[in-house]
């Protein structure tokens, strides 16, 4: 049965044969897709050019299992094209997405997620608060959101001391680790002192590696 048309945007792909790529797709009202497109015919340097990352599409897909069948896209906009890092920013952004999100499992609130900050990179703003601020967004929409503003024990974060951090408990007070103001601030989502950004950088990558494996990001090695 086809799906109702809905809204995406690819995250990956990668070609299967001369006529066939494979795509990872989030979905509005869905989630992280992976689907089969067939690209041939009269229409076959169109649809390429159609699809790719950060343009916003309207698609329609079918199949009962885990192979979903692209059968129709059409572009909404042409968005906006972004170059240099920030270009790079959100090659990150997408490659984090697939390799997250579960793959055809419902994800309420993933499309919203990703378009809002896709949004941010191509009007301007600052890199490095728009990927902590989708980093940890994204770790809190998949069940691993962490509580900045309070310890493993429950008690409020004292901006004049230092943590560390134990992965499914929390922060602990140590001599070393993560000043409190930090954590305060990145719970209000203030990433503007230099000091936060360096040690929010430091606090995902430490909170992510264990998520992503021993496979390395591509795009984390081109600069972040």
């Amino acid at each position: 049965m086809d799906s109702d048309f809905a809204r995406a945007y690819l995250l990956h792909r990668r070609p299967v044969s001369d006529s066939q790529v494979m795509l990872n797709v989030v979905v509005e009202g869905i989630g992280h897709i992976k689907m089969l497109a067939r690209i041939k015919g009269k229409h076959q340097l169109k649809h390429n050019a159609q699809l790719q990352p950060f343009f916003p599409l309207l698609c329609r897909y079918a199949g009962r299992h885990d192979m979903k069948y692209l059968n129709q896209f059409e572009l909404l906009t042409l968005g906006n094209a972004m170059q240099g890092r920030r270009l790079y920013c959100g090659f990150y952004m997408n490659e984090l997405s697939y390799r997250l999100m579960p793959i055809n499992e419902p994800l309420e609130g993933a499309f919203e997620l990703y378009q809002s900050h896709l949004f941010r990179l191509q009007n301007g703003e600052e890199l490095e608060i728009v990927l902590r601020s989708y980093e940890f967004e994204l770790l809190n929409l998949l069940g691993f959101g962490i509580e900045f503003d309070y310890d493993a024990d429950g008690n409020s974060v004292n901006p004049k001391l230092t943590y560390r951090y134990v992965a499914e408990c929390g922060f602990v007070q140590s001599a070393y680790g993560y000043r409190g103001q930090v954590l305060l601030n990145i719970a209000q989502h203030d990433y503007e002192p230099i000091e936060t950004r360096q040690q929010a950088k430091r606090l995902s990558r430490e909170v992510l590696r264990p998520l992503l494996g021993y496979r390395e990001l591509k795009s984390r090695e081109l600069f972040i």
